[in-house]
């Protein structure tokens, strides 16, 4: 054939400076571009063969080769596909932003059936520009007739000529520019293969041509290995659950996330109306209770991945756990603005927040053991989902669940009907079991329920809970609890004396006093903190507003009467200077069993520690 010289056609304006430098933000997206129209090719060609306008009389297994030579400075994807001809290469190469697979699924869409064509073969084929400063098409149409040689050096102007293919197919050859070397590393170019491909339909394989043969030795048998695909033609979310089996979640799990810890449980999602997606979401262990928890959701559109983590896409609070979904009516190269406003992504959102729901609700109901069993490692998700998303919360709110002091598993409604007779609607909550468990040990002796929310979320989770019910009050076990905790009526000569007593010596007009007749002979003392001024003190600090000087915290000093420490300071049996000591290191053990003293008040306690056991040495 002669050699033919032309111009590329542009279809909207002249952007081809803009497709060569800023088509993606990524430039290694070239490879995923490159290798998904390797595989539309051998889709193409295949189904041709299956309605019988095509035949494969070479017989030979349907593969993509990546081909990487360092020392020649190119890349070479090879596929045997459909192949393309002088007019095919006239449409959808010289003709740039019209896409082949678009052309092609218009013609044969109603013999398509479930088949999927990844397309972008106008624009996605151009990504090539961004690392080379040359490209060639090596081509042979499955029609037979002339091998074509297409070279383009990123101008506006190609070259046709005769090339040197004798089989059906494609070869891309990109010259890698200086700028882009790191591609021509043939580890680096494998695990962007692998990022991307990890799942395409058919097997990639990655060929290092600068690697030097073994030679054979002499007098041993030469054992050559068969070369193996680098991704996994039929991942496991593509298969239907009931094919699957625990082992192969996990093993999937392994590979997919390089994560060892086996997952709790998974969600496999298979959908085909009104939208095609399937995936499995895993639900990980997490390591500790107060741990940054790290998700990984990976998005593919038609098993080539797009991104990850797209929360306009996966419900943000879904970006805790760790999956795959795969949704070919998703576009590959959108902007996220588009997708945050699109409702057919929104029903995707919808659909998945409604199956990871059910599977949660199921699991309770079903596998309550599990469910508990799981509960500690899936709360801060089933939390966050609650504050996040008002369809997951209104279908969630009944099954979360509420660790006892006692150490069971109770849900709200579960806990409120114990506790009824005591506190009615009211969730006492432990939220430091170290710092606390001076009363979490009062709660135990009076048989008391209370519960455990010590995460970084449950602040935020109980002001949301009590929103959502507006009978509920939910109290942290050191706020006002004297009157659950009480047995009769303090004497009110005493309580009078003790509190007057107490004012004087601490000096602290703000403090108030209360004198009761605890159930417990082991605790003297105890501070107790004002639920609203407390919850305004933290929500201050958190929006980082600091402490308000003319609104201190409002602390109340309860005194047990049935302890003989206070008894003596009733019956005023002491000296005047020990019961001075002793009414200030009491406040003291009552603070330090609530907060942490600053270091001047850590100071003072232990100078006046000191002064106490000088006295009881006299």
């Amino acid at each position: 054939m002669m050699n033919k010289q032309g111009n590329l056609s542009i279809h909207s304006e002249n952007i081809f400076p803009i497709i060569k430098k800023w088509l993606y933000s990524d430039h290694d997206i070239f490879v995923r571009e490159i290798i998904s129209n390797a595989c539309d090719a051998i889709l193409k060609f295949k189904k041709l063969c299956d309605i019988g306008e095509a035949s494969d009389e070479l017989k030979t297994p349907f593969q993509i080769d990546v081909i990487v030579d360092k020392e020649a400075g190119t890349i070479t994807i090879s596929d045997n596909g459909i192949g393309l001809n002088e007019e095919e290469i006239e449409k959808y190469i010289n003709q740039i932003a019209f896409s082949g697979a678009e052309d092609f699924l218009s013609k044969y869409q109603d013999k398509m059936a479930d088949d999927q064509i990844i397309g972008h073969f106008g624009l996605g084929f151009y990504s090539s520009f961004m690392v080379s400063e040359k490209v060639q098409i090596n081509t042979l149409s499955h029609q037979g007739g002339t091998p074509l040689l297409w070279t383009c050096d990123g101008g506006t102007t190609f070259e046709l000529s005769e090339g040197t293919r004798t089989t059906r197919g494609t070869d891309i050859i990109l010259y890698i520019s200086e700028e882009s070397r790191e591609f021509l590393g043939f580890h680096n170019l494998s695990k962007i293969v692998e990022k991307y491909c990890s799942f395409m339909p058919v097997p990639i394989f990655m060929i290092d041509a600068n690697k030097a043969e073994v030679e054979p030795v002499e007098g041993e048998e030469n054992i050559v290995e068969a070369p193996t695909p680098i991704n996994e033609t039929l991942p496991l979310y593509a298969k239907q659950p009931s094919e699957c089996t625990d082992e192969e979640y996990k093993a999937f799990y392994r590979k997919t996330f390089m994560d060892f810890q086996e997952p709790l449980f998974w969600i496999h999602l298979n959908m085909d109306y009104p939208f095609k997606l399937k995936g499995i979401l895993y639900f990980p262990k997490s390591k500790n209770e107060f741990e940054m928890i790290e998700g990984k959701i990976k998005l593919y559109n038609s098993q080539v991945f797009v991104a990850e983590n797209i929360k306009e896409v996966i419900p943000e609070f879904l970006l805790l756990l760790k999956g795959v979904i795969d949704c070919p009516d998703l576009p590959l190269n959108v902007s996220r603005s588009f997708l945050q406003n699109d409702g057919f992504v929104k029903k995707i959102s919808d659909y998945i927040t409604k199956k990871v729901a059910d599977k949660l609700i199921s699991l309770y109901k079903k596998e309550n053991d599990n469910y508990q069993k799981f509960w500690d490692d899936i709360s801060p998700f089933i939390k966050f989902g609650c504050l996040r998303d008002e369809k997951f919360c209104s279908k969630m709110k009944d099954y979360v669940l509420y660790t006892t002091i006692a150490d069971e598993y109770l849900t709200m409604e579960q806990y409120l009907e114990l506790a009824k007779d005591v506190h009615e609607n009211k969730v006492f909550y432990v939220s430091d079991k170290t710092q606390q468990s001076q009363y979490v040990e009062l709660f135990k002796e009076n048989n008391l329920k209370a519960v455990y929310l010590p995460h970084p979320i449950d602040n935020a989770f109980i002001q949301h809970m009590e929103s959502q019910n507006q009978d509920v009050k939910f109290m942290r076990i050191d706020s006002d609890i004297s009157g659950i905790l009480g047995q009769d009526e303090a004497d009110k000569t005493h309580e009078e004396s003790l509190t007057t007593l107490f004012k004087d010596v601490l000096n602290n007009e703000e403090l108030t006093v209360s004198v009761e007749n605890l159930k417990s002979k082991n605790v003297a003392s105890m501070i107790l903190v004002s639920e609203e001024s407390r919850r305004m003190e933290e929500m201050m600090k958190m929006y980082g507003m600091g402490a308000v000087p003319n609104m201190p915290q409002q602390l109340t000093l309860v005194l047990n009467q049935n302890h003989p420490l206070i008894e003596s300071l009733s019956n005023h049996t002491l000296k005047e200077d020990t019961k001075n000591l002793v009414c200030e290191h009491l406040y003291d053990l009552a603070l330090i069993s609530n907060q942490t003293l600053s270091p001047e008040a850590m100071q003072k306690f232990l100078h006046r520690n000191n002064e106490l056991l000088l006295q009881l040495t006299k």
